[in-house]
């Protein structure tokens, strides 16, 4: 597909969740994505069959690639990717750490080869350090870093529900790269970049780390409310409903005295003075605030948030996401017909990434065998 990232070649020895995302990305914006997999497959083509008997995840994040079958036990196949590497741009992988290297392909060797390849290596914990040569999946990376500790409710933590360490870490990745793609445009080198599950997701902990670091307060489990401003959070209406709003600043909390809970001098009241005295009398304030949601329907009272100029929203589940006046979805075409996935965030003048395909096994393995072997 055409796009800004035309002309650009890409192989992907990938598998799982964090790698794809990167390579998916560069797929969307035209680069040509080779993916590379194993004789038996990308493991996550295998992860459910719950989208009309293709994998979610792989549905999700391999659109636009070509896929070609190489078992690097094999001689002549490690010479072919070496030949696709002597071509590409761009070198995208998350094998286990010392895997490369074993296969005869180290990234010092790879660099000193092809001075303009960027090479980007996908891992856990990183190359170095005791946990370096462990296996590490979301949900360990997310009890790793403290994530699970700080989500959840009172009674006990609890997952992210989707797969945040391996998003972070793709993402992550994709950035790099396009930082790296824009510095070889001026300096006609290449480079190395490193990105572990626990860098990228501990990045995002930065706050609940300098609250604790530097703040000698380490942030509670609060479950749908936020855990350092009040009030935040879902509180459950006269019909059933629950509506989420934020207060964020002393103008809003006295706006949202006055016009929906109908008592402007609370505003001033020592308990709730400001956004700390709110927190530290947290139980009480939520009792009145419930109180009010209590004697209204959900769409009464958000016009009453809605006046008062307060941010909020319902409680939606994956039904009423999919029910989304704002979702958008784009189309892409599999063994099993025409899919919807959700879209990319970004909008590029206006437009989502075209329609295309997500490969079946092995779908290019005899043109990218000739193409790469001449």
């Amino acid at each position: 597909m055409s796009g800004p990232l035309d002309g650009i070649l890409v192989v992907a020895l990938e598998q799982a969740v964090a790698a794809p995302l990167a390579s998916c990305r560069l797929a969307d914006a035209g680069a040509r994505v080779i993916k590379v997999e194993r004789p038996e497959g990308d493991f996550a083509r295998r992860y459910d069959g719950l989208a009309r008997g293709e994998s979610a995840y792989f549905v999700w994040l391999n659109r636009g690639k070509e896929s070609l079958r190489l078992d690097l036990a094999n001689a002549g196949d490690r010479a072919l990717l070496d030949a696709m590497l002597a071509r590409a741009d761009v070198f995208i992988q998350n094998l286990k750490p010392g895997s490369l290297d074993r296969l005869g392909f180290p990234m010092a060797d790879l660099r000193a080869r092809h001075p303009r390849l960027i090479c980007c290596s996908i891992s856990g914990f990183g190359t170095e350090g005791p946990f370096a040569h462990l296996k590490a999946y979301d949900l360990i990376v997310q009890g790793e870093v403290g994530l699970c500790a700080i989500t959840g409710t009172p009674d006990g933590p609890a997952r992210v529900g989707v797969s945040v360490c391996d998003i972070a870490a793709g993402m992550t990745a994709h950035a790099a790269i396009l930082q790296a793609l824009y510095s070889r445009e001026r300096t006609g080198q290449g480079c190395r970049i490193e990105v572990s599950l626990f860098d990228a997701l501990a990045d995002w902990m930065n706050v609940p780390y300098l609250h604790h670091v530097y703040g000698e307060r380490d942030t509670q489990r609060a479950g749908v409310n936020h855990p350092s401003l009040a009030p935040y959070g879902a509180f459950a209406c006269a019909d059933g409903q629950q509506i989420i709003f934020s207060v964020q600043n002393q103008a809003e909390w006295r706006r949202f005295c006055a016009l929906f809970l109908g008592d402007a001098g609370l505003a001033d009241d020592a308990r709730f003075a400001d956004n700390m005295a709110r927190l530290a009398h947290r139980p009480a304030l939520e009792a009145l605030v419930q109180a009010v949601f209590a004697g209204l329907a959900a769409d009464a009272a958000m016009a009453r948030l809605e006046a008062a100029g307060i941010a909020y929203g319902r409680l939606n589940d994956v039904a009423g996401l999919s029910n989304h006046p704002h979702l958008r979805t784009i189309s892409v075409e599999t063994a099993a017909g025409v899919l919807h996935v959700i879209a990319p965030a970004a909008l590029v003048d206006g437009a989502a990434p075209a329609a295309t395909r997500v490969p079946e096994l092995g779908a290019d393995d005899a043109r990218l065998r000739a193409e790469f072997s001449s």
